[in-house]
This record gives C-alpha cells, structure tokens and sequence, in this order.
C-alpha cells in the first residue's frame, strides 16, 4: 500500500469573507478540508500544512506577523504536524516539501486548500511531475471570480476549468464524500 501524505495548501484568513481576497465557496471547502484531515489524523497519514507568505513586509495580501497569514481554527496544525511557509504559488519551489514527503517514503499525494486556479494547480502538478500518484480533493478546494480581458470568469467556472484541466493529465479527482469512502 502506498504512504500517503495530505497537503493542506494555504487555508489561511485572507481568503475569508474578512480576508482581502475573500474566495467563492470557502467555508465549504474548509468543511470539507477538515473530514479529510480528520480521517487522516485516524489512518495515520502525514499530515502536511503549507502557509503562504508574501517576502514583503509592506505587501497588501499575505503580509508576514499578520492575522491574515494564519491558518483558519478549522483547519490547525495539531501537535507534531509540519508546517511549511512558501513564497510562491508552488508549494514545493524553494521549500523542503519534497525533501519530508521523500523522508516519510511517501508514494501518494492528496492536496487540498486554496486557491484552486494557483497553489492547487501548481502544486499538484508539481507532485505529479516528482513522481507522487496525486488525488486533489475537489470540494475541499476554493477559488475566486477572475478577469480576463474584461470578461469576469465566475469562480464556478475558474474551479471547474482547473479541476477538468488537473484530472485530463495529473491527478485523480474525488469529492470529500468519494474520497473517504476509498
């Protein structure tokens, strides 16, 4: 049977509705985050919670020593659970991610957290691109309204277009539901 790690990515303050970058959906997703970290707590599985920060001292989102940086109650860290600050939308560019997942001779990867059209993509596809057989936990996931070109994407859609762009080519996609019953 393959180790399995979860990686909680970025559910932080700043995406709730408090937040400057408050997403579509988050407390759904923080729900949902919680049964999978729950059940993972129970099997025994790695549990892994990235935190974004910006480099920034004076920077508008993410800002460092500030409340918005913390990860939500609902999700925490519980004691002996690691904790990895990134700087970038990949949680593994210029952190020592890979180098605990290899540590703990982890063979699969569950991501979930936020945002789903940034860390999530680039995060799960770099796992999949180290080699990890790679799960993303779709409603256990948020993302926001974007803008292209004047055209508003509704968040629905963003979330919809990265998940079916993940699950075409780099990970396998399960709702909370799904993924617990597996």
């Amino acid at each position: 049977m393959n180790k399995r790690a979860v990686v909680v990515v970025d559910l932080q303050n700043e995406y709730l509705p408090t937040g400057k970058l408050a997403l579509t959906g988050i407390h759904a997703a923080l729900a949902n985050a919680a049964r999978v970290i729950a059940d993972a707590r129970t099997r025994g599985d790695l549990i892994i919670h990235i935190r974004h920060e910006s480099t920034d001292p004076d920077a508008p989102v993410f800002t460092p020593g500030t409340a918005a940086v913390q990860i939500h109650d609902t999700v925490a860290p519980e004691h002996g659970e690691q904790v990895i600050v990134k700087n970038f939308p990949n949680a593994f560019l210029k952190t020592n991610l890979k180098e605990l997942l290899d540590d703990e001779g982890i063979e699969a990867v569950t991501v979930i957290g936020a945002m789903s059209h940034m860390c999530i993509d680039a995060t799960t596809r770099a796992a999949t691109d180290f080699g990890y057989k790679t799960t993303v936990v779709h409603d256990a996931c948020a993302t926001r309204d974007l803008e292209f070109g004047g055209t508003t994407v509704p968040a629905a859609q963003v979330h919809a277009a990265f998940m079916s762009a993940l699950a075409y080519a780099y990970a396998s996609l399960l709702s909370t539901d799904d993924y617990l019953a597996g």
